[in-house]
């Protein structure tokens, strides 16, 4: 080993902009192989010249393609209606665009794939190579690439401008795959704001859709026989012989009238073969309305969806309480915690929190309560293990204001009903808006229950406040003074049991005799039993609800204090004897034998 021992790359620490650039990376499709970090320092096992499906530079080039996706979209149906152009100055932008998605299919296969069955990435390259050429894909790639136009006057030396030539163009439209797999990525992208990434894509749809169908209406109007017959003729007679600037205004201007269903009059349908189209525009505009229109309402009424739940709510403890003639006061009461609930819900944000693993929940508790936690009176002393192990189990919640005693921060309400396993003696209420933060009975008796020495301080700590706590709050819990009597007793066996050490003379001399007596002294970890002062055959005296001590011999001792003499045996309702506690449960009845 050298001096300056390097972490595995599997275990560096990583910042908060590195791991949402990770996770951006993947939000498509692809995804590693548990136990790795993409980033673009760093590649699986990847053979040579085989690239990364969510290599950064890779992505980066498919967002470049994306773009020019963009400008196809646009120049096929426009190269379609205006004849002039499909020659002219956009041929030289088309070849370019061309020779760049051409570069794409050679570059395709280099690109490993995501196994369906295993999830691993496969990296060779005659998979590769089959998968893409024999999957559609491939041919549809290649056709929507090759220069139909260029490739003829190559072969023939002629130039032809024919409109097959103008519909084979429209080929390329089938790049259009690739924006709609970019807005499935920037929508799952947290980076951006999905509701702008989903109006962006409600928006290039219907840019798209007016931008195809004039194009194509003017296309219409070209191939008719008498041009005067159409619906841009019958305006503008030499329509074909006027600027392309002014037939797209006139079949941009048709589309967005009869997309939004205004019919001006001004340009209508002449002849079948434009009303025909225009039929189906019409058809196919009340779909894309009806998405457009249903997105847009699911976007906006996302967020008051919460709103409309807290009003039905509020109308339904309204009825409730009109109904059953509930108090004005109860009634407050009902609809302050409503209104408190729904004000701190995106504070608390439970269903959120409750979806994700348990060391995260862990170390967010960690984060945000640990500091109150380990201020309080009850775990001075305790190991930081053990107020680790309790922060993980603890909730927060929110309370009104409704003041009766004061508490500050750090200070605990509760623990005497929860460590003498009585009822609840006092009820607390918050003077301001406070967060409280809780751990229920049974997670706290099970995370004292294999932390004995840390119980032992905390039982301490309880005592001492039990002691200290005054007059008047005392006489307000009931049997304070016999269950502090009961604790006293079960801390001097602990005692005792932490030094178990009995002396015996042997030939003079004194040795000690260590004996293991086990058991629990915490009295919430104990089991609780009736000790009664009679055998099981005599009529049932009252009995006493006690805390079992960790061994016979302190029972003993307990029941000689409770009854003012030491029994000779202990029973059960049976007549068996009791010889091992462990097998006692929780309100088992004991009966001693005097």
């Amino acid at each position: 080993m050298s001096g300056s021992s390097r972490r595995p790359r599997l275990f560096r620490r990583h910042s908060s902009r590195e791991i949402m650039n990770n996770l951006a990376s993947v939000s498509s499709s692809f995804l590693p192989a548990f136990g790795t970090i993409v980033d673009e320092t760093y590649h699986l096992h990847l053979k040579k010249f085989v690239i990364a499906p969510y290599d950064r530079r890779y992505r980066w080039w498919q967002t470049f393609l994306v773009v020019l996706v963009i400008y196809s979209a646009w120049a096929s149906p426009f190269e379609l209606a205006f004849k002039k152009v499909s020659m002219g100055p956009l041929l030289p932008l088309d070849l370019i665009v061309d020779a760049f998605f051409a570069i794409d299919i050679i570059l395709t296969f280099f690109v490993s794939y995501l196994d369906k069955t295993t999830y691993l990435l496969v990296v060779d390259h005659k998979k590769i190579a089959m998968r893409y050429v024999t999957k559609m894909l491939f041919p549809m790639d290649v056709a929507s690439t090759l220069p139909f136009q260029l490739i003829h006057r190559v072969v023939t030396g002629k130039v032809h401008s024919g409109e097959a030539f103008r519909f084979l163009s429209l080929l390329r439209l089938w790049r259009l795959r690739r924006v709609s797999q970019l807005f499935k990525r920037l929508e799952k992208d947290t980076r951006f704001s999905y509701f702008i990434t989903r109006c962006c894509k409600l928006i290039c749809a219907t840019l798209f859709s007016v931008h195809s169908a004039g194009c194509f209406y003017f296309w219409l109007a070209t191939r008719h026989k008498n041009p005067e017959n159409t619906w841009i003729g019958s305006q503008v007679p030499d329509f074909e012989q006027r600027t392309i600037k002014l037939g797209y205004t006139y079949s941009i201007y048709w589309a967005v009238v009869t997309l939004t269903t205004v019919g001006y009059g001004d340009l209508h349908a002449v002849n079948p073969s434009e009303k025909a189209f225009t039929l189906f525009y019409m058809l196919f505009n009340i779909g894309l309305t009806a998405y457009v229109i249903g997105n847009m309402t699911n976007l906006i009424v996302h967020n008051a969806i919460r709103t409309f739940a807290v009003r039905d709510s509020i109308n339904e403890i309204l009825r409730y309480g009109s109904k059953n003639r509930l108090p004005e006061g109860l009634k407050d009461q009902m609809l302050a915690h409503l209104q408190l609930k729904s004000k701190t819900v995106e504070l608390q944000q439970e269903e959120v929190i409750e979806n994700l693993p348990k060391a995260i929940r862990t170390s967010i508790s960690q984060h945000l309560f640990y500091p109150t936690i380990e201020k309080t009176y009850i775990l001075r002393g305790v190991s930081q293990d053990f107020i680790a192990q309790m922060v993980s189990e603890i909730k927060a919640e929110y309370f009104p204001p409704k003041l009766l005693s004061k508490l500050g921060s750090s200070d605990m309400a509760g623990e005497i009903a929860v460590l003498l396993n009585i009822p609840q003696p006092f009820t607390l209420r918050t003077k301001k808006l406070s967060q409280v933060i809780r751990i229920s009975h049974d997670h706290f008796k099970q995370l004292v229950k294999p932390n004995s020495q840390d119980g032992n301080i905390l039982l301490s700590n309880f005592i001492q406040y039990l002691k200290s706590l005054k007059q008047e709050i005392v006489q307000e819990i009931p049997c304070l003074p016999e269950l502090l009597s009961d604790l006293a007793t079960i801390t001097e066996a602990t005692d005792l049991n932490e030094h178990p050490q009995n002396q015996e003379s042997v030939d003079g001399n004194t040795r000690v005799i260590e004996e293991d007596v086990g058991g629990n002294c915490c009295p919430w970890c104990n089991v609780r039993v009736i000790i009664h002062g009679n055998s099981p055959n005599q009529n049932t005296t009252k009995g006493k609800l006690v805390y079992l001590p960790p061994t016979i011999e302190d029972l003993y001792r307990l029941a000689e204090n409770k009854f003012g003499k030491r029994p000779n045996m202990i029973v059960i309702g049976d007549d068996s004897e009791v010889e091992e506690l462990n097998a006692l449960r929780d309100n088992d009845h004991l009966y001693l034998i005097f």
